[in-house]
Formats: C-alpha cells, structure tokens, sequence
C-alpha cells in the first residue's frame, strides 16, 4: 500500500511523495512545469535528507508531471529576489546538487516531459535516466539565457556525457529531443510517456537485487571525483554566476525574459 506523505514530516507544498514498499516516488509538483525556486530547492533537499536516514526506503524514483519534469530555474521569482535571497538560492541550488548526486540509496530519474536547464541537471544527479518519447527537450540552455554556467554543472555534465560533448554542448546551450539524447549518452531509455515510470521502477528494481553495502561503496568511488568537484566551495565557484546575474545588461535581458512569459501565460 502506498503511504502518500512522509513520516513525522511536516507538509509540503512543491512535492508529492508516495512510498511504495522500499520505493520511494518524489513528484516535482510546483505550477503547470515545475519551475525550481527557494521553496522547492529546500523541501527537495530535505525530502532526500530524510530518505538517506530513513531505513524502510532503498531506493526513489524522481519524476514531474505530464509534459514537464521541470522547466529549470523560476526566472520570474528569481529576478525579484534581492542579493542576500539570490545569494541564499545558489547555495542551496549547488548543496541540493551535491547532495542528490551524493545520496548513497539509487536514484533513477524519470523524465516524463521537457526537462532543460535546472530539471536537466536534476536528472544528471540520479544514477539513471529514462525520457518519455515524443517532442520533449532536454539539455543544459544557461548559457543562452544569460545565465553563467558554474564550473560544478559543467562536471556533472561531463560526467554523464563526456567532457568535449559537455564542453560544445554548454557553449551552444543545445536543448535535444529524446533521441538525440539517448545517442550521447543523456538519458539511458527512451520509451513511450505511458511507460516511463514503470520503465524507471524496473532499472530501481535491479539496483534493489544488489547489496546495498556494496551499492553505496561503488557509487561513492565511481562518483569520488566529481562529489569532490561537486563539493568545491562556493564563494569563488558560483562568484561569476552571481556577479553576472546582477550586471545591468543580465538584468535588463533577464526583464525581457520575464515580461515575455507574464504576456504568454496572461
């Protein structure tokens, strides 16, 4: 049976969390697509921390909703931020994706819809990718959206896809459909919608039959280099993002960009 919320957990408004026997489903449930702002970053955060410790749960599943597991970044609720907020959301963004890259129980991230920039590296965390079919994109966009791309996200990127694809893939800020993605490496399936998460519970499955000792051993080694990369610290390697964020021309583009959407959803 599934229990629809966590143990002794207080309530959470971006995420739904069922539990199915030693599976764990994390929905992103923000809006229509899922735009990631301080509210979900954190309650992600702590959704992990508390699956990490909790001993009934051996694996999780992350997913969105039809047609997005997430739109990236709220841009909209991010340019309204002050300094001090902005400065807060980057070093809870970059502690998240440390932390859910880090986490020592499987991961498989099932893609049921776009999933560029920010829901991109989400899905780069877990330890297994599958897309649903269709005219989905994922990739990493930060670049032409005016956003600098911290040296961390360039090694998750490249470790999942190699360091010269991730290397042209970034400069161009190449969003790619679902087979496309599955040919570099993104994603490891590509199925119809339907069978995405039960796609994803199969590949959970097979982490499952393994010892989860061993499990968590292997995973810390494979992943030694870039947690260390992952973990660097985050004055001097999120500095240029956040400078660059608050320079009059990023500020005037990243204006532009928020009235064009209040216009497509008005």
């Amino acid at each position: 049976m599934a229990k629809h919320s966590r143990k002794g957990a207080s309530p959470v408004n971006t995420l739904a969390i069922e539990t199915h026997g030693e599976t764990q489903i994390v929905r992103l449930q923000r809006g229509k697509s899922n735009p990631m702002d301080a509210e979900l970053v954190d309650e992600l955060r702590e959704a992990i921390r508390e699956a990490n410790i909790d001993p009934d749960i051996r694996g999780l599943i992350l997913t969105g909703q039809p047609g997005f597991f997430s739109v990236g970044l709220d841009v909209k609720a991010l340019y309204a931020y002050d300094r001090e907020e902005m400065y807060d959301f980057w070093q809870a963004l970059a502690a998240l994706i440390a932390e859910l890259s880090a986490s020592p129980k499987p991961w498989v991230a099932a893609i049921n819809g776009h999933s560029p920039a920010g829901g991109c590296v989400l899905a780069l965390c877990c330890d297994w990718r599958v897309m649903a079919e269709g005219k989905y994109k994922i990739g990493l966009n930060e670049l032409p959206v005016g956003i600098v791309v911290p040296a961390p996200i360039y090694a998750l990127y490249a470790h999942v896809i190699g360091e010269r694809r991730a290397h042209q893939y970034l400069l161009e800020g190449r969003l790619m459909p679902p087979q496309e993605a599955f040919a570099c490496g993104l994603v490891d399936q590509v199925v119809p919608e339907a069978e995405v998460l039960a796609t994803a519970q199969a590949q959970l499955n097979k982490y499952l039959a393994l010892n989860p000792k061993a499990f968590q051993k292997s995973k810390q080694n494979l992943r030694a280099g870039l947690l260390q990369q992952l973990h660097a610290p985050f004055e001097p390697t999120f500095r240029s993002t956040l400078d660059h964020w608050w320079s009059p021309e990023s500020r005037a583009a990243i204006a532009e960009m928020v009235e064009r959407f209040s216009q497509k959803s008005g």
